[in-house]
């Protein structure tokens, strides 16, 4: 049977390549190590080889100009019981200038037939707080976190007749489409 492709000779390639990989690999781990020895390569430096069923491999830390301690790292850590220690009341807190950014909400525009619709994720906002503000030919959104400008595609709108609604921090704009009335010309 015949077959289109040679998985052997495909895969040959892929374990003759994982092989050479692994040379470099351990040439370039040599290299570091001897220049750690010989004082090349300045700095609190320690390695650590790995060679466990399953995991073989190394750690190197250090530092580059610097006598401080190196902090332990152990990579089975996760892996053996331990005493759990108390997490900190908000551990991704925010700092108050941070928290206070205006940020750029995320939006969709889509021009339909007679109207042009806008979608502005707001989260966190209460709509007592956003303002929209129109001009010739753009949009702006302003909440108390979120503020964004966005051009119209076109500039036959009706801004007059804009609706807005928002729920669930979700702000949805519909500016009808003005109707250009056809023009005649005189026989």
């Amino acid at each position: 049977m015949n077959s289109f492709f040679d998985f052997n000779d495909l895969f040959g390639d892929f374990d003759e390549f994982g092989k050479r990989f692994m040379e470099r690999i351990q040439k370039e781990i040599d290299e570091t190590e001897k220049a750690i020895k010989s004082g090349e390569l300045r700095g609190n430096w320690d390695i650590k080889r790995i060679d466990e069923p399953g995991v073989k491999g190394y750690i190197i830390q250090g530092r580059f100009w610097t006598n401080e301690p190196l902090e332990t790292f152990d990579p089975f850590e996760p892996l053996r019981p331990r005493t759990r220690k108390p997490l900190p009341e908000r551990p991704l807190k925010l700092s108050e200038k941070d928290s206070m950014e205006i940020r750029e909400p995320l939006t969709d525009l889509f021009e339909e037939e007679n109207t042009i619709r806008i979608f502005a994720e707001l989260p966190g906002e209460e709509e007592k707080d956003i303002k929209l503000d129109f001009t010739k030919d753009k949009i702006e959104i302003k909440g108390k976190k979120f503020q964004k400008t966005i051009d119209f595609p076109t500039e036959n709108i009706d801004k007059d007749k804009a609706t807005s609604k928002y729920k669930n921090g979700v702000l949805e704009v519909t500016i009808p489409k003005k109707r250009r009335e056809p023009k005649y010309h005189k026989l």
